[in-house]
């Protein structure tokens, strides 16, 4: 008999049918700057009039790990949030508004039902944040991924007006710290995560439902205080320690004040469950912090305020220092190149 593509494992029908079960899904995410373009290879976009000097932002990213507990606990239908947030918060911290985005999934053997729930649930992540989600790939691999497993990665193009630009040179001594509350670890850490929940006495329903919380998206958060605000840090792997240093310059020192917001009863859970020293959480998760922004003395009332009218979990945490000296206890020092308790 002759061989077919579908003999390998290949199903090019239930690609065409998950389409079109996808399909008034992606059309709700549609922007006036989408250039329609049947059955092209392509998406077709054209950047949005009312900016003068605009600068296109992209950034790419995916899910990690999380994918494989999300799947045990059968919520798969909240993993676009997390696809979708990390890719659109990475470009948010340079004030760049989300514009396109497209998503790869990628399967040993395509079920349709599984990836129409996955696709509906990036469209729906995309609503959220302001994107259209314009095109994607998926790809069936027979016997390259486990039966019953998936992989997710995403990609975002955003665009911002080149003198609205969020940029590291602009953060001063003496600048305050605001952050953004997180809904758990995100999309971060869990490798060690999953390795607690293999070993050890599972969690409260409370801390399980923690650790499954899809990422929060910060578009409809940070994008209102563009204008009062220097920089900002999303963070997510490395946490405090890798990802503060990346939004200003090497001059400066963050001290945040780890006494300033409350954390999840999960990163509670963590810590002790795992015997995890308290610099390593600071530098694997986000401990409650999902991003942060930098702003002026004078302007931190201002963002404070915008943020409560916006119903955001927002926390003064911390100040730029040029010459920290000696730091109170209970506080966390970050420069770019070390990270201390105090």
């Amino acid at each position: 008999m002759p061989l077919t593509y579908r003999d390998s494992g290949v199903d090019v029908a239930a690609g065409r049918s998950l389409v079109e079960k996808i399909r008034p899904a992606v059309e709700r995410t549609q922007r006036p700057e989408i250039i329609e373009n049947p059955g092209g290879f392509a998406a077709l976009t054209k950047l949005p009039s009312k900016y003068e000097d605009p600068i296109l932002v992209s950034s790419t990213d995916g899910v990690g790990t999380k994918i494989d507990l999300l799947i045990q606990q059968d919520q798969i239908d909240t993993v676009g949030f997390d696809l979708v947030a990390m890719c659109v918060n990475d470009i948010l911290v340079c004030g760049a508004e989300p514009l396109i985005f497209l998503d790869y999934y990628a399967s040993s053997k395509l079920d349709v039902d599984i990836a129409a729930k996955v696709i509906n649930s990036i469209a729906r992540a995309c609503e959220t944040a302001g994107c259209a989600l314009v095109g994607g790939e998926t790809a069936e691999m027979p016997g390259f991924y486990p039966e019953g497993k998936f992989d997710l990665a995403g990609f975002c193009v955003g665009v911002v007006e080149r003198n609205r630009l969020l940029q590291p040179k602009s953060v001063q001594d003496g600048d305050l710290i605001i952050g953004l509350g997180s809904a758990g670890p995100h999309s971060n850490g869990y490798s060690l995560i999953r390795k607690l929940l293999a070993s050890g006495e599972l969690p409260t329903k409370q801390i399980m439902d923690e650790l499954l919380a899809p990422t929060n998206i910060y578009a409809s958060n940070l994008l209102p205080i563009v204008e009062h605000i220097q920089s900002a840090a999303h963070i997510t792997g490395g946490g405090f320690g890798e990802n503060l240093p990346r939004a200003y310059e090497r001059s400066l020192s963050a001290i945040v004040d780890l006494d300033s917001w409350p954390r999840h009863e999960c990163f509670n859970w963590i810590q002790g469950n795992g015997a995890v020293e308290e610099l390593e959480m600071l530098n694997t998760f986000n401990c409650g912090i999902g991003m942060v922004v930098f702003c002026r003395e004078t302007d931190t009332d201002a963002v404070l305020t915008k943020l409560q009218t916006l119903g955001v979990e927002a926390h003064l945490i911390g100040r730029m220092s040029k010459n920290p000296g000696k730091t109170p206890s209970g506080h966390l020092l970050v420069s770019e190149d070390s990270t201390q308790l105090t």
